[in-house]
């Protein structure tokens, strides 16, 4: 089985077949967890690493008057919280946007893995570092772009994220969110939220119909918001030519 996770460490590393059956193993039970289920809340302590293979999740805080900012969307093959162990309770929340697959993974498993095989922990280190390049972006998002340009932004960057793990075809993917998830998501009112679906439908850039965002033309979506797809380091040509000199039997597999 080659999961999501795979799929997506391998934009960072190429794994060998030693690796996969590893990382296969990382994930024996799977579980089905429905739609706004929370996986982990603000002040738990933390236990198990939580792995989305399916669905779509977010990382949110709730103010102390009911409003919810939303600040990250967990995609198939992203970690919830694969570090937060270290630390004694959780300071967000993490839950479901959709119906979700989710693997449980023992803290044990972690260290364990991580301990044995170098090439996953490299990958592991950029999954890491692409979430904080992320964070980084969505602050300039919401700091520096008009309202159309936010929302078409983040149309591109779930856009290239989906189909690095496989779950985008012709250039649509599943889009489970509400108004209401990107007005929490943007700092933007439901109503200003539509207009500006509206705006983008007009200009001929998106169709949005049961679900399924489809992007009409990429690359004048990406024109029009500045898309820059480098945060994101998919596909690092740099680090895969180094490996293959510095460690060319571990690239061979094992």
């Amino acid at each position: 089985m080659q999961h999501a996770l795979i799929r997506k460490l391998e934009s960072y590393e190429t794994l060998s077949d030693k690796d996969r059956r590893a990382l296969n193993a990382l994930v024996p039970r799977i579980r089905q967890v429905g739609a706004h289920v929370d996986l982990a809340r603000e002040g738990d302590p933390p236990d198990n690493v939580h792995l989305i293979l399916d669905g779509f999740a977010c990382r949110y805080k709730t103010l102390a008057d009911g409003r919810r900012q939303i600040m990250a969307y967990l995609v198939p093959g992203d970690f919830c919280d694969l570090n937060v162990f270290i630390l004694d309770q959780m300071d967000h929340n993490i839950g479901t946007i959709s119906q979700c697959q989710v693997a449980d993974i023992p803290r044990q498993a972690i260290e364990e893995i991580t301990a044995d095989y170098p090439l996953i922990t490299r990958a592991f280190w950029w999954c890491a570092l692409v979430d904080e390049a992320v964070l980084r972006e969505w602050l300039v998002n919401m700091g520096a772009r008009a309202a159309d340009q936010r929302i078409a932004h983040l149309f591109c960057e779930l856009h290239a994220r989906l189909e690095a793990v496989g779950h985008s075809k012709d250039d649509s993917y599943a889009f489970p969110f509400t108004q209401t998830d990107i007005a929490d998501t943007m700092g933007l009112s439901n109503v200003h939220v539509h207009r500006t679906l509206r705006d983008l439908r007009g200009m001929g850039l998106i169709t949005l119909k049961s679900r399924i965002l489809t992007i009409l033309d990429v690359e004048r979506l990406k024109v029009f918001c500045k898309f820059n797809a480098n945060y994101l380091h998919l596909k690092n040509a740099r680090w895969i030519d180094r490996r293959s000199v510095i460690w060319p039997s571990q690239s061979q597999g094992g």
